[in-house]
């Protein structure tokens, strides 16, 4: 029974490899016909994936779509020879290999790891989609990303005509997967999904007007559920767990907080190897400065828990505060928690749980789960963090309940990767919150909330305005959509 499986399988692959080799010169020709869904398809992956990265491409075709990624290392494997001989013809700084992707490990290297691998149209043609999957962990690194782009099959019957019309590259017959065919494929074979994306209503230049119904109409309910394109980003849950880090960085932002300098420091308990407190005090009027002199003096005599180090801004703003922290941390983890402590210290161990567990790679507080202490937050705060949660949610495409929540925790090589990938969004975020949220988001890091306990101050006066940082709020909410969810 074995040997009729491996018969049947062999000669599969043997069919599509004839059919694609027939086709592999007539190949660019479909190409430019399809122009204006190609071109919508890269802008979608280009969104997804930092230039300049190692990529391989499961199913690469000519090489075109992985050209357009412009990897800093590029590999695609087909099973079309006459394809391939194609994509080598055209792209001589990328490298192509023949053979069956379900085996790999003989095609390439093993040893090589990618930030990157792409299966675009290709999940449908394998004859066993868990083993193919299960036989890329050995490529993954910690913080490699699966991308699976696939047609829908409310789409079939169209393409079928659009086939016979002769305006679309005939192709062999695949699976009809939706997507939670394939979260499931991944979940057995030990991915972790981590977003999901639908694009492209139409694919067509449609005069035009296909730029702006996809860019915009796409991405809203209902629309969305005729859309064409399906994206899935996992990454390997083995290959996360290979490294634990054992090293955290808590930057507390501080302004007019003197009273809540000691507290902070004595609710800190000691969850990791090497622990620094790294206060960064700006412009405060109450001797909040010369209070943590004092406690960094008294405490950095004693041996034992952790280390502190302090910085005053050269700005302003909160987000100036945490990122100099940011920049001045030495260690693996980065933490933020606000100088007013109205999230305990303490809570930062549940924090650090789930980045050592590798349950996350993106952790955020949220404050509207448990009972608050009365006048911890006014009522019409809790409405508007409520609504503008449940909008973030969709916009990001990860549930959130609490975007403002200040305690929030990172790795600082992540942190790197946000820098880099939101260089393209500019100076928007005065707070920091939503740098690293909408960063998190389009690096597709899985992301994890963690309730805590939100407490009334002790010490000091708020320095949120409702009418002035809600009307920001708002106004992240249109920039993120234009910025990032309507590409």
């Amino acid at each position: 029974m074995i040997l009729k499986n491996n018969d049947n399988k062999k000669n599969l692959d043997q069919n599509v490899s004839d059919f694609y080799d027939k086709i592999a010169k007539s190949r660019k020709k479909w190409l430019k016909r399809a122009a204006s869904f190609h071109r919508e398809d890269q802008i979608m992956l280009r969104e997804m994936i930092i230039p300049e990265s190692k990529i391989l491409e499961l199913g690469c075709g000519n090489g075109q779509l992985l050209n357009s990624l412009n990897p800093s290392s590029g590999i695609g494997v087909d099973i079309s020879k006459q394809t391939v001989k194609e994509a080598k013809k055209e792209f001589k700084h990328l490298s192509f290999y023949s053979g069956d992707v379900s085996k790999l490990d003989s095609i390439i290297d093993s040893s090589a790891k990618f930030d990157y691998i792409i299966l675009s149209d290709t999940i449908g043609y394998l004859e066993d989609i868990q083993v193919t999957l299960e036989g890329l962990h050995k490529f993954c690194k910690k913080n490699t990303r699966i991308i699976i782009s696939y047609y829908s099959p409310l789409w079939s019957p169209i393409f079928s005509i659009a086939t016979l019309l002769n305006l679309k590259m005939p192709e062999v017959n695949t699976h009809l997967l939706n997507i939670e065919d394939i979260k499931s494929f991944l979940k057995v074979s030990n991915f972790d999904v981590v977003r999901k994306e639908k694009k492209i209503l139409v694919p067509l230049k449609l005069f035009g007007f296909a730029r702006i119904l996809n860019k915009y109409l796409s991405t809203l309910p209902i629309f969305s559920f005729f859309c064409l394109r399906h994206y899935i980003v996992a990454r390997s849950i083995p290959s996360g767990k290979k490294h634990i880090p054992n090293s955290a960085s808590i930057i507390v932002p501080c302004k007019n907080e003197r009273g809540n300098i000691e507290q902070a420091v004595k609710g800190i308990a000691k969850f990791a190897e090497q622990i620094e407190v790294i206060f960064v005090e700006g412009n405060s009027s109450d001797g909040t400065w010369e209070e943590i002199k004092r406690v960094e003096k008294a405490y950095n005599k004693k041996t034992g828990r952790f280390s502190i180090r302090s910085f005053k801004q050269k700005n302003k703003g909160k987000a100036d505060a945490v990122f100099l922290g940011f920049e001045k941390a030495k260690n693996e983890v980065l933490f933020i928690l606000d100088g007013d402590l109205t999230v305990e210290p303490r809570e930062l161990e549940k924090f650090w749980q789930q980045i050592v567990s590798s349950e996350a790679e993106y952790v955020n507080g949220t404050r509207l789960v448990y009972p608050m202490d009365n006048n911890a937050m006014r009522y019409l705060n809790y409405i508007a963090n409520k609504l503008f949660s449940a909008l973030f949610s969709w916009l990001l495409g990860q549930r959130y309940t609490d975007t403002l929540c200040g305690t929030k925790v990172i790795t600082k090589e992540n942190f790197l990767k946000i820098k880099s990938k939101n260089k393209d969004l500019g100076n928007f975020d005065p707070f920091g919150d939503f740098f690293i949220i909408f960063g998190a988001s389009r690096l597709s890091l899985k992301m994890s909330e963690i309730p805590i306990r939100y407490k009334a101050r002790v010490y000091g006066t708020t320095q949120i305005s409702r009418f002035s940082h809600g009307f920001m709020l708002i106004k992240m909410v249109i920039f993120a959509f234009f910025k990032i969810k309507a590409i």
